[in-house]
């Protein structure tokens, strides 16, 4: 199937096709003619990158996901699934609450206070519900307690060293991550996270941690906002560190 018809079967441009071929994330072979020839398996790949569009992943990282020698297209659409649900449910519950706030202003039915804010959470932590079934829930006790102990000045203070030595790893971003500098640096990452945050990283658990940086936006957002492609060079690299230490 040409570009133009796979443009037209699902509204995307044919720029953002091109894109996606130059991005590494969805290439086509191309025809005698030199035209871009999408293949059936073609189509499931760009079926799979339109649904991580819709959970809101950003592009560098479907494709991360999807060359990884892990992937696996049941388990993606599992995630997509859960993802999905989650947000239906979550929308339901604001929708419903903004059309009974609309029927109040109208005075067509009262409100309680509880009522207004319905649908509205931010209470929880959005990593820990992640962090307790990679880790356990020992572990994410053990590091809420920790955080609980350092004070207001405490965990100041360990923030400010945390941002700093991600400045750090910011700038040796553009090194190979199995280079000397890069495992010095992940080293020292190493020591940081087993000496601050209440729990012991086994080395596998540290290449997890640093391919969760990649598999979750919310991760990938923060760690990227000290340096474009961070959080994936830190997933290399970490897993390169670990490796070795194995």
């Amino acid at each position: 199937m040409n570009a133009n018809k796979v443009a037209a079967l699902t509204g995307l441009s044919i720029r953002a096709l091109h894109h996606y071929d130059a991005l590494g994330l969805l290439s086509p072979a191309r025809g005698e003619n030199g035209y871009r020839d999408y293949s059936e398996e073609d189509l499931d790949s760009l079926q799979q990158i339109l649904f991580f569009k819709e959970c809101g992943f950003p592009l560098g990282q479907i494709q991360s996901l999807m060359s990884g020698p892990a992937f696996d297209r049941a388990d993606a659409f599992e995630l997509q699934r859960k993802y999905l649900l989650h947000e239906r449910t979550r929308i339901d519950a604001m929708l419903a609450t903004l059309d009974r706030s609309l029927k109040a202003m109208k005075g067509e039915i009262t409100m309680t206070q509880e009522e207004k804010f319905a649908g509205f959470d931010f209470s929880s932590n959005p990593y820990e519900g992640e962090a307790r079934k990679l880790y356990g829930d020992t572990a994410v006790d053990n590091y809420n307690e920790k955080l609980t102990s350092l004070g207001e000045m405490g965990l100041s203070a360990m923030g400010e060293s945390m941002n700093g030595l991600f400045r750090e790893l910011a700038a040796l971003r553009k090194e190979a991550p199995d280079s000397p500098a890069a495992q010095e640096a992940m080293h020292k990452l190493y020591l940081f996270l087993n000496a601050n945050f209440g729990h012991q990283y086994s080395f596998e658990a540290f290449a997890g941690l640093g391919q969760l940086y990649v598999a979750d936006e919310r991760f990938t957002k923060n760690i990227d906002q000290f340096g474009e492609g961070l959080s994936a060079f830190l997933a290399k690299a970490m897993s390169a560190y670990a490796n070795k230490k194995k």
